[in-house]
Parts: structure tokens; sequence; C-alpha cells
């Protein structure tokens, strides 16, 4: 067989192969397979495309304008195959108004110094997706970014927060306070009676909660309660 005619055998295998894969990527029940990795705790359930829309424009458009920008040409914002997802897909679900942290919250122009560090104005600051957790923050000490000045009138615990916060003894925070509130019951009165921080780390991967029942589910009936 003459070289060229392999060259072109071998385009047209790898044509076919091609297509055939991207036709077996993208059929229904397959999605799992080009996911970056397991969903997180409570999103079993939740359909690629409940998160994942459609950008705007034909990918042509999306191709050309990609091309534009990268050639230092005028372009507007836009992505190419999928919006890239935001508060918005995160918030149709998990919108609750009595949460504690809202992330509209940190708006604010006082927790610019957070939000230079922390971005607790985006929902996968913590929760980044596909990663197999409920909560995908390393550090579980970052309450000490806006609650350095914390200080109660009629201090509930055995060791007050003034004292807590003076020896910087961060990592009590979430061993007594749910950060979201998604849970009805009362933080302990004693530091004795605090949540052992093995308990919460294990919570973070996926765990059961520590913080008790009721749980307070969000806004939406089919919503994951985090």
């Amino acid at each position: 067989m003459r070289p060229v005619v392999r060259r072109q055998l071998g385009i047209a295998i790898g044509v076919v192969l091609g297509g055939a894969l991207l036709v077996i990527l993208n059929a229904p029940g397959c999605e799992q397979l080009h996911a970056p990795g397991p969903m997180n705790t409570g999103h079993a359930e939740v359909a690629c495309d409940g998160c994942h829309k459609p950008a705007r424009g034909t990918l042509r458009q999306q191709l050309q304008n990609a091309a534009r920008h990268g050639l230092g040409m005028p372009a507007v914002e836009l992505d190419i195959g999928y919006r890239a997802v935001t508060n918005t897909e995160c918030l149709a679900c998990h919108d609750r108004p009595s949460d504690r942290h809202p992330v509209f919250r940190f708006l604010e122009p006082r927790f610019a110094d957070a939000r230079s560090r922390l971005h607790p104005e985006q929902c996968a600051s913590c929760h980044a997706e596909h990663q197999g957790a409920r909560v995908t923050a390393v550090d579980i000490t970052y309450c000490r970014e806006c609650h350095q000045d914390t200080k109660l009138a009629d201090d509930p615990l055995d060791v007050s927060h003034r004292d807590l916060v003076a020896e910087e003894r961060w990592d009590t925070c979430l061993r007594c306070h749910d950060y979201h509130g998604n849970h009805a019951a009362e933080p302990p009165r004693r530091l004795d009676d605090m949540i052992p921080l093995d308990s919460i780390r294990t919570y973070f991967r996926g765990g059961p909660s520590p913080y008790g029942d009721p749980i307070l589910r969000a806004n939406r009936p089919e919503a994951s309660t985090l």
C-alpha cells in the first residue's frame, strides 16, 4: 500500500473513531464518562444539565470569538460549549432566607479583605463540585477573617467568645456553630461539649452531620442539604 493511501486511510479511521467516541460520550446515561470527578455529597441525582447550561451562540460563533480574543481583536465574553457554572446555578436550589452566611452579604465593602483571601462570595470557594465531598475548603479556621471583633454582652458560653478570639482558637467556631444554619440544633454552652474536630472533618468529606436534627432544607424541595 502506498504511503499516501495509508495516510488517507489512517485519517479516515481516526475521524470515524473520533466521531464514534463523541457519540458515545454524549449519549444519554454516559455523562459520567467525561465528568471531571465524582459528584459532591447530595448531588448524586442531579443531572449534568441542571448546572451546565449551553453557552450563547453557535459553536462556530463561539470558536470565532475565541480566535478573535486570542489575536487581541475586540471580542465579547463568550464561553465555548457550556456556560461557566456560577452562584446562579447553586442558588437555584440552595437559596434560603435564613442562611446565616448568604453569599450576597460578602459583596459589602467591609468584606473586601475577606473576598481577596477567601472569596466567600463564591459558592465554589468552599463547595467545588466533582470532588466527592460536602465541603472542599481545607482550612476550618476561616472564621478569623471576619470575626476578629466578636464580643457578646451576655455571652452564653462558659469560656467567652472574647477570650477565644484573643487566644486565636478559631478551630472552635465550627465545632459549635453550623456555618449556614442548616440544622436547628442549638450550639453548646460549655466548651467541653464541643463537637470533636474529627467529626467536623468527616462531615466535610461527606459523612453524617454532627450538628444534629432537625435539618432545615433549602427552599426547593428537590435541593440537597449542605
